[in-house]
C-alpha cells in the first residue's frame, strides 16, 4: 500500500486540537503532528478541515442474514464509512439468531471481503443457551447480547435464574436492551382498550415507559453488582436511570452506559411530524429526558454514543402503530448529527471524539484503533465543520433508501474516509474495495 500524507488538518485527539500532518503507511500510522516530509507519499491537503479518528458504532442492525430485503453487511457499511464511522458491531437478532459460537463465526466469514468497515460480532444470550456463552471466548466477539425486554423469537431472557446465572458466568461484557416487558404490555393493554388497534404514535413513550426503563435498567445493574459483571447498557432514554450510573471517564469502571445519537436529537414533540418514522425501542421520550441525556454525556455518566442503525422499508414503517417495527436507519448521518450538538455549544469538540471514538476503543478493549497515535490502524475522518447541507431522500445510501432526518440541515459534512490505511469515501463517491478487517479485543 502506498504511503498517504495528510497535511496542514487540524488533529483532533486525546483531548486536544493541534493543527499538523499525519502519515501513513500501509494500515497504520506512522507519524502524527508537526510538519512531516515525504517525498513518497500521495499528499492529501486538509488545510480548514479536521482530521479526527473514525467513529465506532457499537450497535448496529445490519440484517444480515435473513433479512436482507432491508440491509445487508455490504450496503449498511458502505453508507456507515460515507458518514465517518470506521468500526460497528452488529447485533444478533437476525434470521438464524446469533446464538450458537457456530452462527457467529458465520457472519464473520459473510463480513469477510464485503464490510467497507471494521467489524465484531455480538453474541445473543437466550433463555437456554448458557453453555454456549460459556464456551465463548474472549477475543472471539465484542459480547454478549441480553435482551432484558421484547425481542424477537426466543431472545427475551426473562427467566430469573437464567439471567442470574448469565450474569455470573459471561465471560466477557455483557450488553443489555433494558425494558420490562410485563410493564409494556400493562399498558399497551390500556392503551387498547381506549383506541382499540389505532392508538397514536404519539403514546409510544407511554406504553414503552419510563417505569419500563427503569424497572429493568436497575435490575440489570443491581446483578452487576451481585456478580461484579462487566455490564454495558445500551440505549439509555430517561433522566431517571442517569441516576444508576458513575460519572467521569469509563476507565475502571465495571458498569457503562450508551446513548444513541437519536435520543439526544429528537423528543417526544417530533412524533407528530415523523410519525413512525421515529419508532424505536426504548421509545423517544421527553425533552427534558433529551436535554437530561445530554448532560449526562457531558458529566461521564453516557460513556458513548452509538446508532442502533435498525434499518425497515417504508412499507413496513407505514403499517400503524402497532404494525410498524421499530427501528431508524441512522448510519450515514450520526456523526454529523453529534456535531451539531458540538456546533449548538452542548459538547466541546473534543469530547465528542472522545464520546465516539476513544471512549468505545477503551471500553471494548478494541486493539489498536480509536486514536490518531503512531502505531494505530489508520482509521481517520476528514470533516468540514463549514459544510451545510440538507438531508434529501435522493442521497440517502440505506438499502432501505430513506432517512428519519429528511429535509433537516446539518452544518458539517464528511469529506473524506479511510479505514485501515485505504481511502474508502471522498466527497460524495466511494473509492477502491471494502477495507474492512475483524476487529480483535485485548481482554
Amino acid at each position: 500500500m502506498a504511503k498517504t500524507l495528510i497535511k496542514n488538518a487540524h488533529l483532533v485527539n486525546d483531548g486536544r486540537t493541534v493543527e499538523g500532518d499525519l502519515l501513513v503507511d500501509g494500515e497504520r500510522i506512522a507519524r502524527v503532528g508537526g510538519e512531516i516530509a515525504a517525498t513518497d507519499a500521495v499528499v492529501v491537503d486538509a488545510r480548514g478541515l479536521f482530521l479526527m479518528p473514525g467513529m465506532i458504532d457499537d450497535q448496529v442492525h445490519f440484517r444480515e442474514p435473513g433479512l436482507t430485503h432491508k440491509a445487508d453487511l455490504a450496503t449498511e457499511s458502505r453508507a456507515a464509512v460515507a458518514g465517518g464511522i470506521t468500526s460497528f458491531m452488529d447485533m444478533p437478532n437476525t434470521q438464524p439468531q446469533t446464538v450458537t459460537l457456530e452462527a457467529l463465526e458465520a457472519k464473520y466469514g459473510l463480513a469477510a471481503g464485503r464490510a467497507w468497515g471494521n467489524y465484531a460480532f455480538y453474541l445473543g444470550a437466550t433463555n437456554d443457551n448458557i453453555a454456549e456463552v460459556r464456551r465463548l471466548g474472549r477475543n472471539q466477539t465484542c459480547g454478549v447480547k441480553v435482551f432484558m425486554g421484547a425481542s424477537t423469537g426466543n431472545m427475551l431472557v426473562d427467566d430469573p435464574a437464567v439471567l442470574d446465572v448469565l450474569f455470573r458466568d459471561v465471560p466477557t461484557l455483557l450488553a443489555a436492551h433494558c425494558e420490562d416487558t410485563p410493564t409494556i404490555q400493562e399498558n399497551e393493554a390500556a392503551f387498547r382498550t381506549k383506541y382499540g388497534d389505532a392508538v397514536p404514535i404519539r403514546f409510544h413513550p407511554e406504553i414503552r415507559s419510563a417505569e419500563a426503563c427503569w424497572k429493568s435498567s436497575s435490575l440489570a445493574v443491581e446483578l452487576a453488582r451481585r456478580h461484579d459483571t462487566r455490564l454495558h447498557v445500551l440505549h439509555l432514554t430517561t433522566e431517571r436511570e442517569l441516576e444508576l450510573f458513575r460519572p467521569g471517564p469509563p476507565d475502571g469502571k465495571r458498569i457503562t452506559a450508551e446513548v444513541c445519537i437519536h435520543h439526544l436529537w429528537f423528543d417526544d414533540r417530533d412524533y407528530e411530524e415523523r410519525g413512525t418514522l421515529i419508532k424505536c425501542n426504548p421509545a423517544i421520550k421527553t425533552r427534558a429526558d433529551r436535554d437530561a441525556l445530554r448532560a449526562g454525556l457531558r458529566d461521564g455518566r453516557l460513556d458513548l454514543v452509538g446508532t442502533d442503525h435498525a434499518p425497515h422499508t417504508l412499507e413496513e414503517k407505514g403499517r400503524g402503530y402497532f404494525g410498524a417495527p421499530a427501528g431508524l436507519p441512522l448510519v450515514q448521518h450520526a456523526l454529523p448529527m453529534l456535531l451539531e450538538l458540538v456546533h449548538d455549544g452542548h459538547l466541546g469538540l473534543e469530547l465528542a471524539v472522545e464520546k465516539f471514538a476513544h471512549a468505545p476503543a477503551r471500553l471494548f478493549g478494541i486493539v489498536d484503533r480509536g486514536y490518531l497515535r503512531e502505531g494505530a490502524y489508520a482509521d481517520l475522518v476528514l470533516v468540514d465543520l463549514d459544510s451545510a447541507y440538507q438531508v434529501r431522500r435522493e442521497d440517502v445510501l440505506y438499502k432501505c433508501g430513506w432517512s428519519p432526518l429528511e429535509g433537516q440541515r446539518l452544518r458539517s459534512r464528511v469529506v473524506a474516509t479511510f479505514v485501515n490505511g485505504q481511502q474508502v469515501y471522498e466527497e460524495g463517491r466511494f473509492v477502491g474495495e471494502p477495507a474492512g478487517q475483524r476487529l480483535q479485543f485485548a481482554r
